[in-house]
């Protein structure tokens, strides 16, 4: 799916992935929603990335994108009003932020599985309804933000959205193949 350079193609295409994130879990019981991952060895030594060891279940992968909406909607609220804001919070830079998203399993060690599930669906809307409020230039057009850097503000809301949906729909496809073994 090509990435969307424009406001209608990016709040279809987050919506669209969104859907398929939740058909997803809905094809799946409550058991094996539940269920912690287990992927093999052998699966794991193939993969680089850290959030194959990271995440532990379907709460902490929700988890995860709440939060990366979280960070998107407090980064554009802030800078909007005027307060000078990173999109990573201190002490983390885009070379560490690995280690933010290990805090955020902490954070929500405590939160279940139906929490989380209502603050990603609330916070999904939080985030479309803050695409809206953009014009399709404010959204795509470098340079329109300077707090946005060489990057346009839409970059970033897709990367928080339907490229982030993606990832957790490959995990949690990862997740079901898992158990079937």
């Amino acid at each position: 799916m090509p990435r969307p350079t424009t406001k209608i193609d990016l709040i279809t295409t987050a919506d669209e992935q969104f859907s398929k994130l939740w058909q997803l879990i809905d094809s799946m019981d409550d058991q094996k929603q539940q269920t912690a991952f287990a992927f093999s060895e052998e699966f794991l030594q193939k993969r680089k990335e850290a959030h194959w060891l990271r995440d532990q279940n379907l709460r902490d992968v929700l988890i995860h994108l709440y939060e990366w909406h979280q960070l998107l909607l407090s980064w554009v609220i802030s800078n909007q009003n005027g307060e000078e804001k990173s999109f990573l919070p201190a002490p983390y830079n885009w070379r560490s932020y690995g280690k933010m998203n290990e805090e955020f399993v902490k954070k929500h060690q405590n939160t279940s599985l139906d929490e989380a599930k209502q603050l990603l669906k609330k916070s999904h809307t939080d985030v479309l309804e803050m695409f809206e409020t953009f014009t399709n230039e404010e959204l795509f057009a470098k340079n329109t933000f300077t707090w946005t850097g060489t990057s346009t503000l839409g970059s970033y809301c897709v990367s928080a959205t339907s490229s982030h949906y993606e990832w957790a729909i490959k995990k949690i496809k990862q997740h079901i193949k898992s158990l079937g073994k």
